[in-house]
Formats: structure tokens, sequence, C-alpha cells
């Protein structure tokens, strides 16, 4: 089974395992075994599918501000956790092959392994939601039909996006591709580097 063959995997059942309760509040029980990249890749998906349904909250027009607030800023945390699990995973693959010696004409890719896997993580969201759409009762054909539409143009993005990710760790497990870790640094969540929050 190749590396996305199990992430898809472990996504779906993440999505799934969310939907039992569907509800943001639900305490996450992850599965795996916590020095694990799987436990990483199902904890990655969680975190997303929670924010998916957040993001769904503060688009409400009624809702109060006060609990747009406080929305908004916990979904900020979420994307805080969001990015220092992507570079967690970006750390596993790096250790992973760390033994690798680059090749003379080895190349960078333009985003690195654990960031890739972020978008194949948001686009099994996509599927999930999107196949709602389709199986929806109250809908009028032409809904369905253009959410059918839309849902087939994701499956094939996944199945590019799973190939070209799988092909990206071929590569640098055989030296043609070199990957760094570079960390993200939000300068906005840091009182120290964010001018609102240190001029106070």
């Amino acid at each position: 089974m190749s590396f996305t063959e199990k992430a898809n995997q472990i996504f779906k059942q993440a999505i799934r395992d969310y939907h039992l309760k569907d509800h943001v509040d639900t305490p996450i029980v992850n599965p795996y075994d916590r020095e694990s990249i799987d436990y990483d890749l199902y904890l990655k998906c969680w975190i997303d599918t929670v924010q998916w349904h957040l993001e769904d909250i503060i688009r409400d027009p009624h809702i109060a501000p006060t609990d747009a607030l406080a929305l908004k800023r916990r979904i900020d945390r979420s994307n805080q956790d969001r990015t220092d699990l992507v570079e967690e995973i970006d750390s596993y693959f790096h250790k992973l092959y760390q033994e690798v010696k680059p090749l003379p004409d080895a190349r960078l890719n333009t985003e690195s392994p654990a960031w890739a896997v972020d978008r194949l993580s948001i686009l099994a969201l996509k599927i999930w939601h999107m196949q709602e759409q389709v199986d929806r009762q109250d809908a009028t054909p032409e809904h369905i039909q253009k959410c059918q539409a839309k849902l087939d143009v994701l499956k094939e993005q996944q199945v590019d996006l799973s190939t070209a990710i799988d092909q990206l760790l071929e590569d640098i497990a055989a030296g043609r591709k070199y990957m760094k870790v570079y960390r993200q640094m939000k300068m906005y969540n840091d009182p120290a580097t964010n001018p609102i929050l240190y001029k106070k």
C-alpha cells in the first residue's frame, strides 16, 4: 500500500468518525499509536474536519457578534494547530529520508510533502461533503447534477494529487529531490511580532 492509499483511508475514517456525532465539540478518540504517522494523519484530518464545520457556523448571517468573535478566535487557534501539525509531519518525512544522499542534480520541490498531504486532507473533506450534496433528498435534480459534476472532478483531483505525492516521496527516497523543513513563522499569532499585541 502506498503512503497516500493509507493516508486517504485514514482521512476517510477520521471524517466518518466525526460525523457519527457531527458536532464541533466532539472529543477526538484517535485509534492510532501516539508515536505513529497514522496518529498524526488522523489528528490532522480531525482538526480540518472540525474547522470545516466551524467555518460553516461562522457564516450564519444571524450569528451574534460575540459568538462570531469567539468562533473566529477558535478558528485562528485551529489554524495554528493545523500548521504545527503539518510541520510535525514534515519532520517525520525529513527524519525518514535523512540518510538519503541527494544526487548532484537533485532539485527542491515547490512544496514539502506534508503541505501536499494537507491539501489531500482538505480534498477528502470536499469529497465527503460534495457526496452529501449529491445524496440530498430535498435538492433539485439540477443541484444534484451540478454537485455530481463537481464530485467527479474532486475525485479526479484526489487521484492526481495522491499520485504526485507518492512520486515526490519516491523521488526523495531515490535522491532525485531533497526536502527542507521550514517553519511558517506566522507573525500575527506571536505577541512579540504582532504590533497590535506588543504595542499594548
